[in-house]
């Protein structure tokens, strides 16, 4: 089994698309019209994550999934991801507004697709643990107001990985977030993963220029793995094999 892992999907499907025929498939938020390296980036995530994915993977997505406002406006996008091959492990981003109540994302989510928020994801002896996080603490673009919210996703970060009953060989922690602020600053996330032992960090968020001030490969003796789409050219990205050669 592989482990692999892509963010910021960005999808704005009208309907459900048809991986024959995309042109029949609207966006009614294109992406290229921001940034046009990212024309037919869905198809493109799909022709990539096909090719290399396989049914026994797994792929982590670290939110930004839909454009939707509600959650029946994203049933397409959410169609998007059952057409894909592995198990979908995702969190929350902070423009997924459609994700609300867990208990009704669950239900509507496709087969191949789970959800955490507050808990886990056991897949043998590897756990996936994960929040949304949020602005840390004296970056440029923190606000007084920025602080509860940090505090909160701080909480959730903990629940998550207090959930896990039993041992676990390892644990990646996903995120959409950044765990630090843009001067790479220990934060109360770096804290909590070192008290957690967590070893491997997925995160999103940052696009374009955004991504020069991403993590060190590794920093405070753990493994930091960007993941947002564009950065990766639309590819899923290998994280680990698991269980390791």
């Amino acid at each position: 089994m592989k482990i692999y892992a892509i963010s910021d999907l960005h999808l704005s499907f009208s309907r459900a698309p048809d991986p024959l025929n995309w042109g029949d498939s609207p966006e009614y938020k294109p992406m290229a019209e921001v940034d046009e390296s990212w024309a037919a980036h869905a198809s493109r995530i799909y022709e990539n994550w096909t090719r290399i994915v396989t049914k026994d993977d797994v792929v982590l997505v670290g939110g930004d999934i839909s454009w939707a406002m509600r959650l029946e406006e994203a049933r397409p996008d959410l169609h998007f991801l059952g057409l894909l091959p592995g198990l979908i492990v995702a969190v929350q981003g902070n423009h997924d507004y459609w994700w609300q109540s867990i208990s009704r994302v669950r239900a509507m989510a496709p087969p191949n697709m789970r959800l955490i928020q507050n808990d886990h994801i056991r897949l043998g002896d590897l756990v996936i643990c994960g929040t949304r996080g949020w602005l840390c603490p004296n970056g440029a673009f923190f606000k007084d107001e920025d602080m509860k919210i940090y505090r909160r996703e701080l909480i959730r970060l903990r629940n998550s990985l207090e959930s896990v009953q039993g041992p676990a060989e390892e644990i990646i922690v996903m995120m959409h977030y950044m765990p630090t602020n843009e001067k790479h600053e220990y934060s109360g996330f770096i804290e909590i993963f070192q008290e957690y032992g967590v070893k491997h960090v997925v995160y999103g968020h940052l696009h374009a220029r955004a991504c020069r001030y991403r993590l060190p490969d590794q920093a405070w003796g753990i493994n930091f793995y960007l993941t947002s789409a564009d950065y990766l050219s639309f590819t899923p990205r290998l994280i680990m094999d698991w269980p390791p050669s």
